[in-house]
């Protein structure tokens, strides 16, 4: 086996692997990135079991054939490399082991490193993303529904059906929900019109973190729900991810119809208040307080041996006094993907869901529960 390849293509393309891999261990298979070379294209694939990648660059290839490589030791010694063409050539060993050569094209200094590799044979397959139902969405829309929902997964491996973002159709509508239990995030566009329906499923955010990373801001993803698989493509690139399992809850539940009181803030006072006042949180508890009053808010740190914080802010608020116990966490993350230059908070009772959202309204918002006042 034997091509030449670009090394910023490469790079590219192992960095993704690299964040799909999730052993770190030489012995280990899925440790290693899987490279297939023929008719001058390489197909590279990694997956950690549950997560599958693949894509293709073209390469100028000298010998067709296939090997799996350690897939952090090969990232390690493209990086390491001056820029350029780069010759992959793997010879079988004197001892029958397969070993691997990458040398420097044109070679301005003699650069070569030996690392040891793997048989195909024992990568694990990959569940076919080639004949299944694909849908399109906008891949702006899709990108801008995980940053606004992913945040809010919970990491509680109790309960299984809360570690993924639930992910559903409604009619013409492509809904996103996560919820840790304590907080809720929502988002719904009308993006499926014409698409056959597809059953209720909850998407692990590894997949969704990458999908968000890398799908382009222009242009179409295209979606397959499969038994218990999501695949995305798009460009080069197919992805596959293992759905969880677990029954999704009625969220709508937790969402109110209505709310009697509402402020509104500027974002950016909101967030450098927040940044202040939180270096007095006790980090356990997250606890702050919202005091608020006619045209100002007031957040207040939960007193403590340390000491405590407070700043007040402007507020559009006419109204009875009231004092919400808010997670400063559950503030903040939302926080930093919403896009908006104010923001808006009703609610009805100080013990009741908290809506945040921005302003003026827009396809999403983020519900909170309050804390215990003590």
């Amino acid at each position: 086996m034997k091509f030449i390849f670009d090394k910023d293509a490469m790079i590219k393309e192992i960095a993704i692997a690299q964040e799909i891999i999730s052993t770190k261990q030489a012995a280990d298979i899925r440790s290693n990135v899987a490279l297939s070379a023929s008719n001058n294209t390489l197909t590279i694939k990694a997956t950690d079991s549950k997560v599958n990648f693949e894509t293709q660059i073209p390469v100028q290839i000298q010998e067709e054939g296939s090997t799996t490589i350690y897939c952090d030791k090969f990232m390690g010694i493209l990086t390491s490399l001056p820029e350029g063409d780069i010759e992959f050539n793997q010879e079988t060993g004197s001892e029958g082991e397969q070993a691997i050569s990458v040398l420097i094209k044109p070679v301005a200094k003699k650069i070569k490193f030996q690392i040891k590799t793997m048989s195909t044979d024992k990568f694990p397959d990959f569940s076919s993303a080639d004949n299944v139902p694909y849908f399109d969405v906008p891949s702006k829309d899709i990108k801008e529904m995980i940053t606004q929902t992913v945040f809010a997964v919970s990491d509680d491996v109790t309960r299984l059906f809360m570690n993924g973002v639930f992910f559903e159709k409604k009619g013409e509508e492509l809904r996103l929900v996560a919820t840790d239990g304590r907080r809720l995030s929502y988002e719904s566009k009308s993006i499926l019109a014409g698409v056959a329906d597809f059953p209720s499923i909850i998407i692990p955010p590894k997949i969704l973190n990458i999908i968000s990373k890398k799908a382009p801001e222009e242009g179409n993803i295209s979606i397959a729900v499969v038994d218990k698989m999501i695949f995305f493509k798009f460009g080069t690139y197919k992805f596959g991810s293992i759905l969880l399992e677990g029954q999704i809850p009625n969220y709508e539940r937790v969402i109110p119809e209505h709310q009697e009181h509402s402020f509104q803030v500027q974002k950016n006072d909101l967030v450098d208040a927040l940044k202040r006042v939180a270096l007095m949180v006790d980090k356990k508890a997250g606890r702050l307080f919202f005091n608020i009053s006619d045209g100002v808010l007031k957040i207040t740190s939960h007193q403590s041996e340390m000491g405590s914080a407070d700043e007040e802010i402007p507020c559009e608020y006419a109204g009875q006094n009231y004092v919400l116990a808010l997670n400063y966490r559950y503030v903040e993350e939302p926080l930093k993907v919403m896009n908006s230059d104010r923001i808006t908070f009703e609610f009805t009772e100080e013990m009741k869901q908290v809506t945040m959202r921005p302003e003026p309204a827009a396809d999403y918002f983020h519900i909170i529960m309050p804390m215990q006042k003590e």
